[in-house]
């Protein structure tokens, strides 16, 4: 799918155009060999064919007003949260731990990098955007933030954490998000 339907959409038409060449050729030759059938058989092949273009018709009709699409409004929804994962968290670390449930290490590397920061050994805006990773993780893991944490996180989450925020809560569970971060997490580590 990593084409988002672009391929699959070029596939279809060809597909399609092929079909209708065959069963266009089909009822040609058919027409062509008249004298060589019976009648019976002539009849019968030619209903067939007839049979065929109109179940083809049937699928266009359905292609065209929309009631078979190449991606459907899951994958939609997918897309849109990979897209809102990949912008709101730029540490594949964080993926990681989020994508596996982890808020234990995830709480042990807040604490480190409280510890970097104080030791000069963090970047004041690198600890902000990963400290907003974290606690957005934190938060979509069903854990309990502290009000120090959730004041941070409503004066620095960015916008692409909010987006985030703001997909992730149309699915409902977790376990959908958490299943797309893992996805993340593998094109991470391409």
């Amino acid at each position: 799918m990593a084409s988002r339907g672009t391929s699959e959409t070029s596939k279809l038409r060809q597909n399609l155009e092929e079909q209708l060449d065959r069963l266009m050729q089909q009822l040609q030759d058919l027409e062509e060999c008249r004298e060589e059938l019976d009648a019976d058989e002539y009849e019968e092949t030619k209903k067939e064919t007839l049979e065929q273009l109109s179940e083809f018709n049937d699928s266009l009709q359905k292609i065209i007003a929309g009631n078979m699409t190449l991606v459907d409004e899951l994958g939609g929804m997918q897309l849109a949260i990979q897209a809102a994962i990949s912008q709101a968290f730029k540490t594949p670390e964080v993926i990681r731990m989020f994508a596996k449930k982890q808020p234990g290490q995830l709480r042990t590397r807040l604490a480190e990098m409280d510890r970097d920061l104080m030791v000069c050994k963090l970047a004041r805006d690198v600890y902000t955007q990963q400290k907003g990773e974290i606690l957005t993780a934190l938060r979509k893991l069903g854990e309990k933030l502290t009000p120090e944490d959730e004041a941070f996180l409503s004066e620095n989450a960015g916008a692409a954490l909010s987006q985030f925020q703001k997909v992730s809560e149309g699915l409902g569970s977790g376990d959908k998000v958490l299943a797309l971060a893992s996805i993340e997490v593998e094109n991470t580590k391409k």
